[in-house]
């Protein structure tokens, strides 16, 4: 897997492009490129995919990869986004900073240590996955997405980015959250509970799977957050979060590999979203390992595919409110009512904030 230096808004991309930004794109100029092919945007920020025919959805979605490792040109970034471009969502993969990897670090659970390289630490991943929602949404228009029918997902420490970026996104009371969260195999929290016994069966008879123990994870989360994982803030560790933090979290769609332990982390942050009444679909794929939309060879990556174009095409706009129809009044209520009376004030529904 190449390692890339930070996004400094000048990268260099080994797909074919479309040099057009929509932002500043002539009408003429869109029409002749159909906006068929990926290009960057955002001043390198995002490189978005066009979906083809586009049904209105959009997805901005983040890699993973231990936050310092990964980019946009691995399969779960860019396989993924052309495969649900080609059915009809427009997909904004995030070229988010990556932490740093320190001399003689992995950090993914692998015997073989990565060069050193600096990084960022949170939460500027954090805040480039944010400024890429807002510049979505900004964008919208010109990218033929319905602001209703668009999601924000991500897969490993992209998931986790997914997620804090929503928790961020609720404290600070955004006027539009995602219609839909997605979370492939999302590493959620940095002191995980130990797998239960079916869970340490997989692992056990397949050791090569078996990378994600106690002492790596909580290593990974040390070296994003800079520091010690205690007292970490939700858009962080978003499985810290309580179901009062969660009452406003979008409906949730989760895939998890079965024979990994990050999947432990997946299903607490599943069990508190659903103590907090809200919609979570939890699908765990069999026979997969960590990473299977990284390997789209296997059968398993197609099949979550399937999964994630079919409940991004079910999104649906809103529909508007009806009007209501005024009952009937005797001529003597009509007299005692003003020409123009002041609307009742909205009713205050205030939850405790999640920090970020």
């Amino acid at each position: 897997m190449p390692i890339l230096a930070p996004p400094v808004h000048h990268l260099r991309f080994t797909v074919a492009i479309c040099k057009t930004d929509p932002q500043n794109a002539t009408e003429e100029e869109t029409k002749d490129t159909k906006m068929s092919e990926p290009y960057p945007a955002a001043d390198g920020l995002v490189r978005v995919y066009p979906a083809r025919e586009p049904n209105g959805t959009g997805l901005v979605w983040a890699h993973g990869g231990a936050f310092a490792f990964g980019d946009i040109d691995m399969p779960e970034s860019d396989w993924v986004a052309r495969q649900l471009s080609s059915r009809g969502t427009t997909v904004i993969s995030v070229d988010y900073r990556r932490a740093p990897v320190p001399q003689g670090w992995s950090g993914r659970g692998e015997d073989a240590a990565t060069p050193a390289r600096p990084g960022h630490h949170y939460p500027a991943a954090s805040d480039d996955m944010l400024a890429a929602w807002s510049w979505t949404l900004d964008t919208a228009d010109r990218l033929r997405i319905d602001r209703d029918r668009l999601a924000l997902g991500g897969t490993s420490a992209g998931g986790n980015l997914a997620a804090g970026a929503t928790l961020r996104l609720i404290e600070r009371r955004a006027a539009r959250l995602p219609a839909l969260v997605i979370l492939a195999y999302p590493t959620l929290l940095a002191v995980q509970p130990a797998p239960d016994a079916a869970l340490r069966a997989l692992l056990d008879a397949n050791p090569e799977a078996d990378r994600f123990g106690p002492d790596v994870v909580r290593g990974m989360y040390e070296n994003y957050l800079g520091g010690p994982v205690e007292h970490a803030p939700l858009g962080a560790v978003p499985g810290l979060a309580r179901p009062v933090d969660l009452v406003q979290f979008p409906p949730t769609l989760m895939v998890n590999g079965e024979a990994d332990e990050l999947r432990v982390s997946g299903e607490a942050f599943a069990a508190t979203l659903r103590a907090a009444g809200r919609p979570i679909e939890v699908v765990t794929e069999p026979g997969t390992e960590h990473g299977h939309l990284n390997r789209p060879h296997e059968a398993a990556a197609s099949v979550s595919i399937d999964r994630l174009a079919a409940r991004l095409a079910s999104l649906k706009s809103p529909s508007p409110a009806p009007q209501s129809l005024s009952a009937p009044t005797s001529p003597r209520a009509s007299q005692n009512q003003t020409a123009e009376q002041e609307p009742l004030p909205l009713r205050s529904h205030k939850t405790p904030a999640a920090p970020a």
